[in-house]
């Protein structure tokens, strides 16, 4: 298959593998689909799952056949049943984990948004956010946007899994969150692509999954829970809570995105994407935690834990991305896995104040 005539959309090219477990998939996957060994993975015990790099990578070679494939790979991969057989295997362990990770959350007597509102207030991660804001120089910003991009290239699409899974309330909430994200239907107001102005802003490669390999573990996990929870039925009340969750604790941090950019000297085309949340998200964080996961508990109140575990899970994989990348960056080292992305210079167009410098050059 030949080059896509516009890398931003996809599909990405196949990642360089981490270990045994991803090698095998990668090799599987450059061929006509065929069975896969039938014990692969079946002795699968990594220490910590949701930071091993070869179990998280195998999830997210397998998730993103359900989103927009991998370039040169053929299709039919996606349902290929010993390829689903290892997912599973995969699956039960990072699930196993982040129930470790959170334990049980219990559902308070004022109801789950009153429990999701617990459990945002008691988040105590480190401050990213005040960091980039504040402290963080052009490198670490590029760096972190480099993360990002995993995740907002695709924004709100592992979400949309739970549409077809909901009815009444709960669906027209989500219906109303996701219209908004992805733009009202215009292209240039869809978030993704108001994130993709910010990486060629900062001068990073802005096609889909460009950079996947130099995204570390933590980085794949916060994804692949999104997927793990958007493509298990049984899940979907996860699914919402960790919605609400990040459509909770969103705002303020991208106030301070947005104003970090500007302190390095970027415009309004670099910072557009973190505004745009500041506002969206104050008006999604009601719609979610009262109108879509409150509308769900409603209907089918035994999913009331599993809004909350959804919540807690999303928020902990969170505080362990904060971690590695503020301690990588007090350590002196990229939060980034070698190659770091090529030492372009930013596309700069800086705001018309004296006591602004322009951004070095990385």
């Amino acid at each position: 298959m030949s080059e896509p005539a516009d890398r931003r959309y996809g599909p990405a090219t196949l990642p360089t593998a981490r270990g045994p477990l991803s090698a095998a998939v990668v090799e599987a996957l450059r061929r006509p689909p065929c069975d896969l060994p039938a014990d692969l993975g079946v002795d699968l015990d990594p220490a910590d799952p949701i930071t091993d790099e070869d179990l998280q990578l195998t999830l997210f070679l397998c998730y993103e056949l359900h989103y927009r494939g991998w370039l040169g790979v053929d299709e039919s991969w996606e349902w290929q049943p010993t390829l689903l057989a290892l997912r599973a295997r995969c699956e039960r362990v990072f699930e196993a984990a982040l129930r470790r990770l959170v334990g049980a959350p219990s559902v308070p007597a004022a109801g789950v948004a009153a429990g999701l509102a617990e459990l945002v207030a008691a988040d105590d991660g480190p401050s990213l956010a005040a960091t980039l804001q504040r402290r963080a120089d052009l490198v670490q910003f590029r760096e972190f946007v480099a993360h990002r991009s995993v995740y907002h290239l695709r924004e709100a699409d592992p979400h949309s899994w739970a549409l077809p899974r909901l009815g009444g309330p709960a669906k027209a909430a989500l219906v109303e969150i996701q219209t908004d994200e992805y733009g009202n239907g215009r292209l240039d107001r869809m978030h993704a692509e108001l994130f993709r102005g910010t990486l060629d802003r900062l001068g990073l490669d802005t096609g889909y999954g460009a950079h996947i390999d130099v995204a570390p573990a933590v980085t794949l996990a916060t994804n692949n829970l999104m997927s793990l929870f958007g493509l298990h039925r049984r899940l979907r009340g996860a699914l919402l809570g960790h919605l609400a969750a990040f459509e909770m604790t969103s705002s303020l941090p991208n106030r301070r995105y947005g104003n970090g950019l500007r302190r390095l000297g970027f415009d309004e085309v670099a910072t557009r994407f973190y505004d745009e949340h500041v506002e969206a998200d104050a008006v999604h964080e009601q719609i979610a935690a009262h109108d879509m996961c409150g509308g769900l508990v409603r209907v089918e109140p035994a999913l009331a834990p599993d809004v909350l575990f959804g919540a807690a899970a999303g928020l902990a994989v969170d505080r362990l991305f904060a971690a590695h990348l503020l301690d990588s960056w007090g350590a002196g080292r990229s939060s980034l896995r070698a190659p770091a992305p090529p030492a372009l210079p930013p596309k700069v167009s800086l705001v018309a104040s004296p006591e602004v410098a322009p951004p070095a050059l990385v």
